[in-house]
């Protein structure tokens, strides 16, 4: 398995691409080898491909327009394939899922664009909050019904090991029970004060023993540290925090 920095969490330090270029350097210089791009400004790929490889990076994942997705996957997948990614992710589904009426129309519109995608080589990738553990109108949960509906091929997770945990699920049993098509992995952790929080890996209450453990146990790939919340802190300190714990696992 591979760690990895989900840039998200840096997204006020990629607002330009002189900013982009700069907190490439940063992560690198951290010890990150791998990361996943999004929430950045807008970038030409063959650029980006360009300063990945000037600071000993990869790009394993984004999280990509999905209404370019939807659109144009050929083009999209031209576009990721000019950086060397090969899972092209959403960061949820597109204007909320609220109903089963979202659901069914998240379906329609991108299960034929997940065939596309599969056709051409890359992975359609879907990352989850947590609506998707809310019961649907069958009794099945959101979730459940996505493995259903999209075969392994078709669509990959991101977990998101937060979420799952805010839902009231156990992350550690969704990865298991996921397994062969999570791929991805957002490694967050969640503490207590007088409400749930965001925190560095590490300085939660979650057990990443057993998260890890899970990982290894359905094949996960990349393993991408990501906060989205700091509450004034540095985002930079957060995220190296969060690799000095996980390299206690002899993750790299």
């Amino acid at each position: 398995m591979v760690l990895g920095v989900q840039l998200y969490t840096l997204r006020e330090y990629t607002k330009t691409r002189e900013d982009l270029e700069q907190t490439l350097a940063r992560v690198a210089d951290m010890g990150y080898k791998t990361v996943q791009i999004s929430g950045t400004c807008d970038y030409d790929p063959i650029w980006l491909n360009k300063k990945l490889k000037e600071n000993g990076l990869r790009c394993v994942l984004t999280h990509f327009n999905p209404e370019k997705i939807k659109t144009a996957p050929e083009e999209t997948v031209a576009f990721h394939n000019k950086f060397g990614c090969k899972n092209i992710g959403i960061g949820s589904v597109p204007g909320g899922l609220k109903n089963d009426e979202d659901y069914n129309n998240f379906v329609s519109a991108f299960l034929p664009v997940a065939k596309r995608i599969a056709a051409l080589g890359s992975s359609f990738m879907f990352h989850n909050h947590f609506y998707e553990f809310i019961k649907s109108g069958n009794g099945k949960l959101y979730i459940e019904r996505i493995t259903e509906d999209f075969s392994p091929a078709e669509l990959g997770f991101i977990l998101d090991t937060y979420w799952v945990q805010y839902s009231g699920g156990d992350p550690a049993y969704w990865i298991k029970k996921l397994k062969g098509r999570v791929k991805c992995v957002h490694l967050k952790d969640m503490a207590y004060t007088d409400k749930q929080q965001m925190a560095s890996v590490g300085d939660g209450n979650m057990n990443f023993t057993s998260i890890i453990k899970a990982c290894e146990e359905a094949g996960s790939e990349y393993l991408l540290v990501e906060q989205d919340e700091c509450y004034g802190k540095n985002p930079f300190d957060c995220i190296k925090r969060s690799y000095k714990y996980l390299k206690s696992f002899g993750l790299e």
